[in-house]
């Protein structure tokens, strides 16, 4: 809305100008000083840029108090449970995962997927005060110590993890998820921690940022789906052999009435209707000699 408006501002002194160079063939300093304060009272921009600047410092102090709340870790971590919750609620149904809840051997991650091969437990609690520090420093020394401190805290989060939540014995599946909620961290750590990264994978142990941790999700529920597609047909191929099964019982009972009682029945009907037009016959001869 500002931006039109200072468009629609620079417009009008364009034409201003130019009507003046038209009039008076020059332009004088003042005209044009005159031109441009005239037209900021008019379009109250005094006032939207007095707006503008209270916006600019509700988002400064917006981010200061989020910046802040990042260097505390429990405040961090909170975070970090919502912003999971949030992405594991929106795309699964609710009887596919849980959020804070005791799994097995007194365990409770901060939220664990149920999928075809097990429980997947999801750890948020992610170390970074030493991160913050090798982003704040600027100085190259520190920065490295910085970076090497956070990479060590971040292979016995990991291991934990792997102790804790990788329990394939105890119904969870092969893997765990160590979730981190900031997508830079993700990254930093892909590109300074790779070989690190993979060697946990191989434990069991797969470090996922929002936007990884959302397409594992879509992986996850394809799998269960196809697994309840499968169960499902399974039930219905269950379910026509035990039609045709009665079906061969129902067969066997037809053939039997009808090779046996049907055709009885037949031939008794037509002894009966033999002997019926035998007596008839009789009756009609003794109406005869009554009529003679």
């Amino acid at each position: 809305m500002l931006t039109d408006t200072l468009l629609v501002t620079i417009i009008i002194l364009l034409f201003i100008l130019i009507v003046l160079v038209l009039k008076q063939g020059k332009v004088e300093p003042r005209d044009v000083e005159s031109a441009v304060s005239n037209s900021w009272l008019k379009l109250g921009l005094d006032e939207r840029l007095g707006e503008l600047t209270t916006y600019a410092g509700d988002i400064r102090d917006n981010y200061r108090s989020l910046e802040q709340m990042l260097r505390v870790p429990t405040q961090r971590g909170a975070l970090g449970e919502m912003a999971l919750e949030t992405i594991i609620s929106d795309q699964l149904p609710p009887d596919m995962f849980g959020i804070r809840t005791k799994v097995f051997d007194g365990k409770i991650p901060d939220a664990y997927i149920k999928s075809t091969v097990g429980i997947i437990c999801i750890d948020s609690k992610f170390p970074l005060e030493n991160y913050i520090g090798f982003m704040e420093s600027g100085d190259p020394k520190e920065q490295d110590g910085f970076k090497r401190q956070f990479l060590r805290d971040v292979r016995g989060h990991l291991n934990k993890i792997v102790q804790d939540y990788v329990r394939p014995d105890m119904g969870s599946a092969e893997f765990a998820f160590a979730y981190i909620h900031s997508e830079g961290v993700y990254w930093f750590l892909v590109n300074e921690g790779f070989d690190m990264l993979r060697e946990f994978t191989k434990k069991g142990v797969q470090v996922v940022s929002p936007l990884t941790l959302s397409h594992k999700i879509e992986l996850i529920k394809a799998g269960v789906h196809a697994r309840k597609l499968s169960e499902d047909a399974q039930q219905v191929q269950a379910a026509l052999a035990v039609l045709s099964r009665r079906f061969g019982e129902i067969d066997e009972k037809w053939k039997v009435f009808h090779q046996t009682h049907l055709r009885n029945l037949g031939n008794k009907a037509e002894e009966i209707d033999s002997a019926y037009n035998g007596l008839r016959s009789d009756f009609d001869k003794i109406g005869r000699l009554s009529d003679e």
